[in-house]
């Protein structure tokens, strides 16, 4: 019989064993429930950004995960658009100061000190609230819809396509918005608030409409969970083929010569998830916040992998290695430097972020397809030695991607690199990485952009919660509380009763023309006129008729003598709006090569089929092949003969 002593001693190291699995169980919940940051997916002009630490405000890039505390501010005849999932818009254009303040599974909050923002939500989960803090009302928002925030003095708030809000404004109450509506409020200890019906979409509203439906109609959802940024991006910049031992697959084009993942960007410290890899391709999201990477026939392609429920955010998924001088050749290395390599089909990440007994750790989260180590195929039960993982991908050419530790987190990699020449002898980081990060690595090089006024910035607002605090690793004392207008004068508390027992704001005094009658909605004859060819003659007889005025029919109505507004940014008729949309070829984004105009000269029509020839030997077959049956001409002689 084991001694009293023993039998303690055992069931110690075993109730130890069993709260630091919880623990780590725990863990992994918790990334699994996290919040994905949001994506800041469109930059024109002079956007710039600023992260709690860094010294001076810098030019935004694409493709940047938000953190909380993090600001951005639109310069003149510029614009931005930041992405929360696959189906939310926000978007910000002149002289717009726009702050993330906080972000959970559940709520995200901003705060808008001036400018113009439009929330274009097409889908909201269930329980999800956006609040919106301005200097003189908060609005909370918990459906799908259209909303505007204008901050320019007063506040303009404008709801459509029957979105629905809660408004507290500075020293009132609680009040419901309803659809089509404007709110103006006024003042700022005591606001008024007042409601007008919404009014016409103008320029801003109508390209926020076009963009949406463009960006939500993307053929690489249909190989994505729900919830992923970026699908159509990949519509545009790779091919989706099917490769029998991976599944769908995407392919990028355009690569340079010996690209690799992970090779084209820069390492920036978040808050949250620490390192986190920031890439320069316009379609640099999903691939590398998501799936994994294979090498297939001399292409890199990206491997999504079985569909899950849920998505989960990587900051990156690679495998860290130590390189040193006997391992590399670099540029000016001097001494050891940091590599990674994209993660291959299955294999884990091994966590350099989060809490004790989650960092380290072989972590699979997000991803459904088999577990894979050291190529064999393992069990969800197999405990995994961290210390004797061989990252496949490390076999191929220029696949590992290094530079040196000074380089690391302060500048774009390319700048700085060191070539890998002994992959066998590179030693696996698990954990946190041996880089100590700094101010410079909040912007890891991005040169220096605009900075809003200081009325711009000092403007107190209102607000349901206080920013999250942002802690830093080298700082040793905690964040000092702002001095400045008492914030904490400027909170109410949320609102807790449903939107439809709220009162409503009083009709508004200040009212000017009533708001035209819409046009009727378009019936499917009118198209399927369209699409006849015209009977000889109608053209030019249809065209005489729009010139010859009829003897005493009333004369239309001059420009002059409509409302300033309706004049000038009164929307077209819809079959119009099509035809425009049909016809003009969409601006391209920041670093993005604009497309081809309808008629290729002979010269891009060679390129165009030589780059085909080339590509003629991608792995596998074509994913997006379109059902071969009846044409929709066919269909519609059909019916019209029953």
């Amino acid at each position: 019989m084991l001694p009293l002593s023993r039998i303690s001693a055992t069931l110690s190291v075993l109730l130890l064993m069993a709260l630091c699995s919880f623990a780590a169980l725990a863990q992994e919940d918790g990334q699994k429930t996290a919040a994905s940051p949001l994506r800041l997916s469109y930059v024109a002009g002079e956007v710039s950004f600023s992260r709690y630490g860094a010294e001076d405000w810098v030019e935004a890039r694409l493709n940047t995960p938000l953190a909380a505390g993090d600001a951005l501010y639109v310069g003149r005849d510029s614009d931005l658009e930041l992405q929360m999932g696959s189906r939310a818009f926000v978007r910000a254009d002149d002289d717009t100061q726009l702050t993330l303040v906080n972000q959970t599974a559940d709520f995200v909050q901003f705060k808008v000190t001036s400018g113009r923002v439009s929330f274009d939500l097409r889908t909201l989960p269930a329980g999800y609230s956006v609040e919106v803090d301005t200097p003189n009302a908060v609005f909370t928002i918990d459906r799908t819809g259209y909303y505007r925030v204008d901050v320019d003095g007063d506040v303009h708030f404008i709801t459509r396509r029957g979105g629905r809000a809660i408004m507290v404004p500075a020293g009132g109450q609680a009040m419901s918005i309803h659809p089509s509506e404007e709110i103006v409020v006024k003042g700022s200890t005591v606001a008024r608030a007042e409601t007008y019906v919404a009014p016409e979409l103008d320029r801003w509203d109508r390209w926020n409409y076009d963009r949406t439906d463009g960006l939500v109609d993307a053929v690489s959802e249909r190989y994505l969970p729900s919830g992923i940024a970026g699908a159509y991006d990949l519509d545009h910049y790779g091919r989706w083929r099917v490769v029998a031992e991976y599944g769908p697959v995407w392919v990028p084009d355009a690569v340079a010569p010996g690209w690799a993942p992970y090779s084209t960007g820069r390492w920036v410290w978040d808050p949250y998830y620490q390192w986190t890899w920031i890439d320069d391709a316009p379609w640099g999201w999903a691939p590398f916040h998501y799936g994994r990477w294979v090498y297939l026939g001399g292409y890199w392609a990206w491997a999504p992998g079985p569909v899950v429920r849920h998505a989960v955010y990587a900051p990156a998924l690679v495998a860290f290695f130590g390189v040193g001088p006997h391992v590399s050749v670099g540029i000016g290395i001097g001494g050891s430097g940091v590599g990674w390599v994209a993660l291959s089909w299955g294999e884990p990440l091994t966590p350099w972020w989060g809490r004790p007994g989650f960092i380290g750790r072989p972590w699979w989260g997000g991803w459904g397809g088999p577990r894979v180590v050291n190529n064999v195929v393992i069990k969800r039960t197999t405990v995994v030695n961290v210390t004797n993982i061989n990252y496949y991908n490390t076999r191929v050419s220029n696949a590992v991607v290094a530079t040196t530790r000074e380089r690391f987190g302060t500048g774009h990699v390319h700048d700085a690199p060191v070539r890998v020449t002994q992959t066998r002898e590179l030693e696996h980081v698990r954990g946190a990485l041996p880089v100590k990060p700094g101010p410079a690595s909040l912007a890891a090089g991005a040169r220096k952009g605009i900075r809003p006024p200081e009325s711009v910035l000092s403007r107190p607002v209102m607000a349901t919660r206080p920013p999250s605090e942002s802690r830093l690793p080298w700082r040793t004392e905690a964040p000092k509380p702002e001095t400045k207008a008492a914030p904490e004068q400027r909170y109410v508390p949320a609102p807790k009763r449903p939107s439809s027992d709220l009162p409503r704001p009083e009709f508004g005094a200040q009212t000017g023309a009533e708001r035209p009658r819409p046009p009727l909605p378009p019936r499917y004859e009118e198209r399927r006129r369209e699409a006849e060819p015209a009977a000889p003659g109608s053209v030019i007889r249809d065209r005489a008729e729009t010139v010859r005025t009829v003897p005493g029919a009333p004369r239309a109505t001059s420009p002059e003598s409509m409302p300033p507004r309706i004049m000038r940014e009164a929307a077209p008729p819809r079959a119009v709006q099509q035809r425009e949309r049909e016809r003009i070829t969409p601006e391209p984004r920041r670093g993005e090569v604009a497309p081809a105009g309808p008629r290729a000269a002979p010269e891009e029509t060679r390129q165009r089929e030589r780059v085909e020839r080339e590509r003629a030997d991608l792995p596998g077959k074509p994913a997006n092949r379109m059902y071969r049956g009846q044409d929709d001409d066919k269909r519609e002689r059909r019916r019209s003969q029953q």
